[in-house]
């Protein structure tokens, strides 16, 4: 390839390289020039030896990210806020650092969560949905969100949030829809049960390509499979594929008598997700439509 060739391929910066990332990088090697913000200098060699040039530096310490002013001209997004607070400092800081040279930085995508909606007592909903977190995970999810459409409008970036439902894969760490339903985990009688969303970590890697390239300004986007199911048939028809006994059924009351203040978080919120967007917009074509699809 001619130096000059070498020079248009797109530049992209992906903040918090875990499993996302790691396919995000997959599907773009050797077609775009690809770095990776890691806060720990043990991953830069396996970074550089998937195609990516690391580059070390804390979302927490605003000094180490001064040089990321305008290295790239699209950034991937997918660190997570810290563990407490109602805000998010590390997407702030982020923010700072690239604002930090105008004119370089063109797309920016975020991977946020579909719990910056609340619960919406199991009703269809799209994006023009107003958003009313419930817990503190999600206010800082929404305070992400929002402090990154002001900088698209601020500094003329095409910021495009993406509202991101359970991760699943069956080679994902702490992902495998499997692993649950070994475990014998419960979840909620028919009853009481909620309605749940997901998407296969392959698609949502499609879906981040498909932002960074088509991704409207300041839009919000669901990345969500096709799936219909409570919470409880999800799991019964994991276990149905794979032969294993259906997970059991407790009472609203029983499980939260049983599970923990965070396990019943995510028993307390149901909605149904459009993701026509997705299809419509990014042009995403989802090869895992409902989880049957991934374990057949």
């Amino acid at each position: 390839m001619l130096p000059s060739a070498r020079r248009r391929r797109p530049v992209l910066l992906i903040v918090g390289c875990g499993d996302v990332g790691w396919r995000v990088l997959r599907l773009l090697r050797g077609r775009w020039r690809v770095l990776a913000l890691v806060r720990s200098a043990e991953r830069v060699a396996d970074l550089r030896a998937a195609g990516a040039v690391p580059l070390v530096g804390d979302l927490y310490d605003p000094a180490t990210l001064q040089r990321l002013a305008g290295l790239a001209d699209r950034v991937l997004h997918l660190a997570p806020p810290p563990g407490e607070g109602d805000t998010d400092p590390r997407t702030r800081a982020l923010v700072q650092a690239l604002a930090g040279r105008p004119g370089g930085l063109r797309r920016l995508v975020y991977g946020s969560t579909t719990g910056v909606y609340g619960d919406c007592g199991g009703d269809w909903i799209d994006e023009t949905r107003a958003l009313a977190p419930a817990t503190a995970r999600g206010r800082r999810r929404a305070d992400a969100e929002a402090r990154l459409r002001w900088a698209g409008r601020a500094f003329g970036w095409r910021c495009s949030v993406l509202r991101i439902p359970g991760i699943y894969a069956l080679d994902r760490a702490g992902g495998d829809p499997r692993d649950r339903v070994r475990r014998g985990a419960p979840v909620l009688a028919a009853a009481d049960d909620v309605y749940t969303n997901h998407i296969h970590a392959d698609d949502l890697a499609r879906a981040c390509v498909a932002a960074l390239m088509r991704g409207a300004p300041q839009r919000a986007y669901h990345v969500n499979d096709d799936s219909q199911l409570p919470m409880g048939d999800h799991f019964d028809a994991v276990a149905d594929a794979c032969g294993l006994p259906h997970p059991p059924r407790l009472t609203r009351a029983e499980a939260a008598a049983t599970l923990s203040p965070m396990q019943m978080s995510f028993l307390s919120e149901s909605r149904r997700l459009r993701n026509g967007r997705l299809k419509r917009e990014l042009r995403v074509a989802l090869r895992y439509p409902e989880v049957n699809a991934a374990l057949g």
